[in-house]
């Protein structure tokens, strides 16, 4: 299979057709590339998870292009709910409520929710109204892998399973939306993004994070290692451990790299002197938006990924869980 990167523009034609026929297109969004199929439709669906090599027991997100097409997925959307709705859609969160009967266990994994997301995307929003029908939509990589933050980036890694590419430029985001499951008795953050904690608590109230044992995922990123670079990769807890790592990796005949915001990179030049990095911006926003294209670039050029350690507070906490599972928990 033969794929190609087109623009909006002179792509979204077939794309459309694509999507109506029962295949994957891939499409940009502010948080990250998504594999999409028509949700509606089985063996659609079926097809994302062939071709991302992804569990069939990991549910998808659904991608909506306007609020009123949540009563076609969702049944006993409450007030609370639908407060998180009205104030944070659209934009890079994703409700997790009872779903209607026209959603297949496909996307559900079987589950009695569905998780709906209406990005705030200009060319996803499009692409998904001239569908006309919801985009069953995970990360447009092969499952496990880091996920894609520019077209380039699906090119790379799905080359050969995908026919299409819809060109949207840099995500603005760069990690997955937030999960907030709306179904149970206390609201409850399954999956942290760039709407924290403290934004949710000011609409419900009260909202708890998931802590703990995981039996049935009802959010993708859950129960699987993601987000994983092709080289092996640590957490630093301080510049000092960070720049002993490093020197130790070049002594064992290592190319390793460091992930950081600009300061950090400062505190280590006055340990290392010269040494290779990558530079993940002043604020966490910066290291979240960059975080993925900073991966990416890492496993191409480099053997070993030495990451800075974000903290565990508002959208550091965020980039901290995408970090964690791509290292497997390693610190150093």
């Amino acid at each position: 299979m033969q794929t190609r990167i087109e623009t909006l523009q002179n792509g979204l034609g077939e794309a459309v057709e694509l999507i109506k026929k029962g295949e994957v297109v891939v499409f940009p969004t502010e948080t990250v590339y998504g594999l999409g199929a028509n949700a509606f439709d089985p063996n659609a669906v079926r097809k994302i998870f062939a071709a991302k090599g992804r569990p069939a027991d990991n549910p998808l997100i659904v991608h909506i292009a306007d609020i009123s097409w949540i009563d076609r997925l969702a049944v006993d959307v409450s007030r609370s709910a639908r407060e998180v709705i009205k104030t944070f859609m659209p934009g890079p969160i994703t409700v997790i409520l009872k779903r209607s009967n026209l959603v297949p266990d496909e996307v559900t994994a079987g589950l009695d929710s569905v998780g709906i997301r209406f990005p705030i995307h200009k060319a996803a929003r499009e692409f998904i109204s001239a569908c006309g029908v919801p985009l069953a939509a995970p990360s447009a990589n092969t499952s496990t892998k880091i996920s894609p933050t520019s077209a380039e980036h699906v090119f790379e890694d799905m080359q050969g399973k995908v026919k299409l590419i819809l060109q949207g430029g840099d995500c603005e985001v760069g990690i997955e939306s937030t999960i907030i499951d709306m179904t149970s008795d206390t609201p409850t953050i399954l999956r942290p993004g760039a709407i924290t904690v403290d934004m949710l608590a000011q609409v419900l109230g009260k909202v708890k994070t998931f802590d703990g044992r995981i039996v049935v995922a009802k959010a993708p990123g859950m129960k699987y290692r993601h987000y994983a670079p092709s080289c092996d990769m640590v957490v630093a807890d301080s510049q000092e451990s960070a720049a002993a790592e490093y020197a130790g990796k070049v002594a064992d005949g290592k190319k390793p790299v460091i992930l950081a915001k600009q300061d950090y990179i400062d505190g280590i030049r006055k340990l290392l002197g010269k040494f290779d990095f990558i530079d993940l911006g002043q604020s966490d926003n910066d290291a979240m938006r960059l975080i993925y294209k900073a991966m990416h670039e890492a496993q191409q050029s480099f053997d070993y990924i030495i990451c800075q350690d974000f903290g565990g507070d508002g959208v550091g906490a965020s980039i901290m869980n995408r970090i964690n599972k791509a290292s497997g928990g390693k610190r150093v």
